[in-house]
């Protein structure tokens, strides 16, 4: 799983990252170069760096202290304020944007290979086989609700990645036309949206068995392993299959 550099940059020999699913990617590849995440980063079980707060509230000095060649971000994860702090105390920051798999690998190579000068893991190759062996979806597939929140109700809306992965296994976001991309709806217009199936990941709330389904009675509950639906990382490998499973 891990890669050796290339000598696409030099010099990184520190990194933080503030985004869960870049700091497995980073920490898969080559352990030895993390130095700090945030608290909400738990892949890989048992990583031993230094926390520095959360995706939203970063502690910037905290950070800084741990004079890091290159701090890994996300523009929906991390905010722009706290990236612009850690620019203006001399620190390099390489953000990513992740709306869709094929652009999820494309940055994930940027911040391996061109950002951090290693090689590109064999994990990386492997999702990328893992997905295409998923068959084209085509029209008349599962229609979908997929909410992210309760007290209010959010869901997914248009332009996520979590979408792009739905799409693939011919689920229909019934929400994905929307420009918004986490929007806000009232649960009796979910329960009225003619979706036939209500999908729900335990991240960023934690839907359960007993949390979540009561909510759309009579409409079926998938219930998904958010890292598995929303994270951009190892976990690709898996995710077409464990996605599969958990949506029949």
């Amino acid at each position: 799983m891990t890669a050796a550099r290339t000598g696409a940059r030099t010099g990184v020999r520190r990194v933080v990252s503030l985004v869960p699913s870049l700091t497995e990617a980073v920490a898969a590849t080559a352990p030895g170069l993390l130095v700090g995440a945030t608290d909400w980063c738990t892949r890989p079980a048992g990583l031993d760096v230094v926390r520095v707060g959360g995706t939203k509230n970063p502690d910037v000095a905290a950070v800084t202290a741990l004079r890091p060649d290159l701090v890994v971000a996300n523009e929906e994860e991390n905010r722009e304020p706290d990236l612009a702090a850690l620019r203006a105390a001399g620190v390099e920051v390489l953000v990513t944007e992740v709306r869709d798999l094929d652009q999820a690998f494309a940055e994930l190579e940027r911040m391996l290979v061109t950002g951090c000068g290693l090689t590109a893991p064999r994990w990386l190759d492997e999702a990328r086989e893992s997905w295409a062996a998923v068959p084209p979806a085509y029209g008349g597939g599962r229609k979908a609700v997929v909410p992210i929140w309760r007290r209010p109700w959010m869901v997914l809306g248009g332009d996520t990645f979590a979408g792009d992965l739905l799409a693939r296994l011919g689920v229909h976001n019934v929400y994905g036309d929307l420009a918004e991309r986490y929007p806000r709806i009232p649960l009796d217009r979910l329960r009225a949206s003619g979706a036939d199936l209500v999908v729900l990941p335990d991240e960023p709330y934690r839907f359960t068995a007993d949390d979540g389904p009561e909510a759309f009675p009579g409409m079926p509950a998938a219930l998904v392993d958010g890292r598995h639906l929303t994270w951009y990382g190892p976990s690709l490998v898996r995710a077409p299959a464990a996605l599969r499973a958990a949506l029949r």
